[in-house]
């Protein structure tokens, strides 16, 4: 006989790892107010190899409108605003010889509604992994009949699975809730 909380606890995991990688990607999206994680993408030349912006700097967010970013090393200013100016930010950093900063300009009407509709999307994509996680729990499930498990240890398993996906679809819902909030506050 198969153990069908296996199968459960696939799902969840899958489902978990989508929530998870719809966290990460919103907190990217820029909302018009200073966020660090904006920087995570840009990647620093630095003595020939490509490596993450804040592994040669510290990045801290002064206010609400400005990000601040300090190198360890006096020569890497010019690498740093080079690979902030290439990167997709869209932000043109300013350098006074001791920090350098990007100032966060403030969204546009139309530039908002373009932000919530990505949100969206990301959260549809977050969405439909968690249903295919459920389906593919649930066909493994009913094929686990064949093979032995009562039917009604079956279908208390989907009913466990449905109930996991409830619960995902509600959390994402409400990510994408709080983003868009968080984006539309002017």
């Amino acid at each position: 006989m198969e153990d069908v909380k296996v199968y459960i606890n696939d799902a969840e995991e899958s489902m978990e790892l989508a929530v998870m990688h719809l966290e990460e990607t919103l907190s990217r999206i820029r909302a018009g107010r200073a966020n660090v994680h904006i920087l995570d993408e840009v990647r620093v030349d630095s003595y020939g190899s490509k490596v993450p912006l804040n592994n040669v700097s510290s990045i801290t967010t002064p206010d609400a409108r400005t990000i601040a970013i300090k190198p360890w090393d006096k020569n890497m200013f010019k690498p740093i605003e080079k690979a902030i100016i290439d990167s997709n930010v869209g932000i043109m950093p300013e350098n006074n010889g001791e920090i350098i900063r990007l100032g966060i300009p403030p969204l546009t009407e139309e530039r908002r509604r373009e932000l919530t509709k990505q949100c969206s999307k990301e959260a549809e994509n977050a969405k439909v992994s968690v249903r295919n996680a459920r389906r593919d729990a649930i066909e493994k499930l009913k094929k686990s009949v064949k093979n032995g498990v009562p039917e009604d240890v079956e279908k208390d398993s989907e009913e466990s699975v449905q109930k996991i996906h409830d619960k995902y679809i509600k959390q994402i819902d409400g990510m994408l809730e709080a983003k868009n909030k968080e984006i539309m506050t002017v």
